[in-house]
């Protein structure tokens, strides 16, 4: 990817940011629903009720409550819970890793599952062992991650009760970590016994997660290299005494990643958004989990933070993508 490029999609980010806040900000303002009715109490007068709408702002008219809360975004802050009554960055800071660690976790899983897959797939071709290979890829595809999160959760956590089937971590275990990273820190720092507790409870979310990405994966890179290995390179190498396992991760499998990360990193901000059904089956805590609340609880000020939040991971992913794909991809690198 050429430093222009670069430099001309960090410069779209901030007009991007800011056209997804101003339409979640008016959309969440012209539905039906008041946030201050549903945390007033039932003996509450209407005295009460305005001056919590003044607290908040919500008696300013739509215009004037963007700026206020666009001036606040651009000098650090997010606001203030109406529901948890705490600030909306300290909450997203404080969930936000969980979630990271979730979704690294599951893409992990995901292309470890898909690679296997495609290799096994592609060296039984034209085999009848090919077509069990394909239609478990299908089943896995055609089946959503929130459905195998309730599949999995009723297999291992009720049928056969081997895992923990919600939370994060076993409340009795002393977590002191500096930050919220815990598996990560964890494994830094060789608290062994803290990264098994975390396993255990993000093992089923993950796996939720991964599978139908693990399928698109496996589908994606079969593909690509069954179109490898009838490339001229690929037949000039068997030509050449070269077994056929060895063509294929030799040289197929170079040429075939490349249109496997382009587009299986699309997928990966779908799985970023698969979080917030898979964290609430599994009540992991993270910031999918407190998305659910925040929309229940019409919590505008934490609405905002989490789309904000979500837009800013999706556009990362993207860059990271594009700019792994140039790294593999010689001819993007070279321009």
């Amino acid at each position: 990817m050429r430093w222009g490029e670069i430099i001309r999609r960090l410069v779209l980010v901030p007009p991007t940011l800011f056209g997804v806040g101003a339409i979640v900000f008016v959309l969440l303002r012209v539905v039906p629903g008041d946030p201050i009715a549903m945390m007033i109490p039932p003996g509450a007068s209407e005295a009460d009720i305005v001056r919590l709408r003044a607290f908040y702002g919500l008696d300013l008219s739509i215009p004037r409550q963007f700026a206020i809360w666009l001036g606040q975004v651009a000098s650090g802050d997010f606001g203030h819970s109406i529901s948890l009554h705490q600030g909306v960055l300290g909450l997203l800071l404080s969930r936000l890793p969980a979630t990271l660690e979730l979704a690294l976790l599951a893409t992990l899983i995901a292309a470890a599952l898909g690679v296997l897959t495609a290799l096994s797939g592609i060296l039984l071709r034209g085999r009848r062992a090919e077509w069990a290979v394909d239609g478990g890829v299908g089943v896995l595809l055609a089946i959503p991650d929130f459905l195998w999160a309730l599949i999995l959760l009723l297999v291992f956590g009720v049928l056969i009760p081997w895992l923990p089937i919600s939370g994060r971590i076993d409340p009795q275990i002393d977590v002191t970590l500096h930050s919220n990273f815990y598996l990560i820190e964890s494994l830094l720092t060789g608290r062994f016994d803290v990264v098994s507790a975390l396993l255990h409870h993000m093992i089923l979310p993950a796996l939720a997660l991964a599978l139908p990405f693990a399928a698109l994966v496996a589908r994606l890179l079969k593909t690509s290299l069954a179109e490898a290995e009838d490339q001229d390179y690929a037949q000039i190498a068997r030509a050449r005494g070269f077994s056929r396992p060895s063509i294929l991760v030799r040289e197929a499998f170079p040429n075939a990643l490349i249109p496997t990360v382009a587009l299986g990193g699309v997928q990966v901000t779908l799985l970023l958004g698969g979080t917030v059904l898979v964290e609430r089956i599994f009540s992991y805590e993270g910031i999918g989990n407190m998305a659910i609340d925040a929309v229940i609880n019409r919590d505008f000020p934490l609405i905002q933070g989490l789309v904000l939040t979500f837009a800013v991971l999706f556009i990362a992913l993207n860059l990271l993508v594009d700019f792994v794909v140039a790294l593999l991809d010689p001819r993007l690198r070279h321009g």
